[in-house]
């Protein structure tokens, strides 16, 4: 069985600095914790943006460029960027932090879909912020954009262009089929790496048997041709993560999938999350990748080759 790569995903744009005081807000949290994170084990960093004078989920490359140089600096991890920070614009801004810093990877979400958390915001009587209310209950109303048209942009101007490679973030099965019907177009080439995004409202349900049922679909439609992932958003994150690494994937933690550390009990950094997970996969017998071992299996252009 090949080695594992944990990823972990340090604050992400879902999370609102209300729900937990670990959550990174600006760009000192966000270096000081993706260091960690990467010395806890985590190959690949996946990374989004905040606004420094709130803390809310920022697309601005500026605020990026804040943390990124200091990251590498202080660690071999591989810096994934997302292309994905934000639900109301369009794929040109998204895309803009990633064109700034030319990284050896970038999230690329396959399929349009209800991208909501609104439930959430019932959980909390007062708020840090003016804007976290309304942007956690607006999101009943979120329509996640990501068409045929926009994949394309981002193969061509990122891929091509740049070098860049891919977590083609897959939160249904009919996401695999996207993906192949590009990977058919020319748009991707062997390996392409699959995140299974499960447990988002709008997307597939964070179950065993959903998770048995992605992969099977992924073989069918890729053959060897593909290295896989799983997010198991909130409470499925180390459940799912475990049954994963078993079956020959890999893995994804941090505070943006979820901010508890055990049921009832909130995180206290994302590098308490990668070292709980290294500790059950070694328990259970999986090797951990370091980040030159995941750049060889993913196929990486390497972190010489960034402009950060």
């Amino acid at each position: 069985m090949a080695k594992t790569i944990i990823t972990c995903a340090i604050t992400g744009a879902i999370h609102t600095p209300t729900m937990s005081d670990a959550l990174p807000i600006n760009s000192e949290m966000i270096y000081e914790q993706a260091v960690e994170a990467a010395h806890a084990g985590a190959a690949i960093l996946h990374l989004h943006a905040r606004n420094p004078d709130n803390g809310a989920p920022s697309i601005n490359p500026d605020h990026f460029m804040e943390f990124l140089p200091r990251i590498k600096a202080e660690t071999d991890a591989i810096v994934n960027i997302s292309t994905g920070g934000s639900l109301s614009t369009g794929i040109e801004e998204r895309m803009a932090p990633a064109l700034r810093a030319s990284p050896e990877m970038c999230s690329l979400n396959m399929g349009s879909l209800n991208f909501a958390m609104h439930p959430l915001a019932d959980r909390y009587k007062t708020w840090k912020y003016d804007w976290e209310e309304a942007y956690v209950r607006g999101s009943e109303g979120n329509i996640f954009r990501n068409t045929f048209e926009d994949i394309g942009k981002v193969a061509e101007t990122l891929g091509k262009a740049h070098g860049c490679r891919f977590e083609h973030e897959c939160y249904d099965v009919g996401h695999l089929y996207n993906l192949k019907f590009c990977v058919d177009q020319g748009m991707f080439t062997a390996p392409v790496f699959l995140q299974f995004v499960m447990g988002i409202l709008g997307g597939i349900a964070a179950n065993i048997d959903n998770l048995v049922f992605m992969k099977h679909t992924a073989d069918r439609l890729f053959g060897d041709d593909y290295r896989w992932s799983v997010i198991g958003a909130g409470a499925a994150q180390m459940r799912l993560g475990a049954v994963a690494a078993q079956m020959g994937g890999n893995v994804r933690v941090g505070l943006e999938d979820s901010l508890f550390i055990e049921r009832g009990k909130l995180a206290t950094s994302n590098a308490q999350q990668v070292r709980k997970m290294r500790d059950i996969l070694e328990m259970q017998g999986n090797e951990i990748a370091t980040p030159d071992e995941a750049r060889a299996s993913l196929a990486l252009k390497g972190a010489a080759n960034v402009t950060f």
